[in-house]
């Protein structure tokens, strides 16, 4: 018998247990019998970690800020306050030393 993959992170590594499907790499766990959340957005860091909102993240590359003369240095910590299914700035942050940003998820990884 052939299991689906995880809808989180498409792994192939999933096992049953007792009703419940299991992903061993993301540790999520699914009703197969369910109807899938169709509304979820996936939104994965430079590594291709997933994030989730309150996810701590490190920009991994100097940003300059639009319409300002600021940077975001590399380094900086983030806490990501919710995610949005858009192509740039999928992140909404709380950027140490900065405030609140928008921040597109390729220039970050999951602290």
């Amino acid at each position: 018998m052939s299991l689906p993959i995880c809808p989180r992170c498409q792994s192939e590594f999933v096992y049953k247990d007792l009703n419940l499907l299991i992903c061993p790499e993301c540790s999520h766990e699914w009703d197969p019998s369910a109807d899938l959340d169709e509304d979820t957005v996936v939104v994965k860091d430079a590594n291709g970690t997933l994030l989730a909102e309150g996810d701590k993240i490190t920009v991994i590359k100097d940003l300059k800020i639009k319409g300002s003369s600021q940077v975001i240095k590399i380094g900086t910590k983030a806490v990501i306050r919710w995610i949005k299914d858009t192509k740039d700035h999928q992140l909404d942050c709380k950027v140490d030393g900065v405030g609140e940003m928008m921040v597109t998820a390729k220039f970050v990884k999951k602290a």
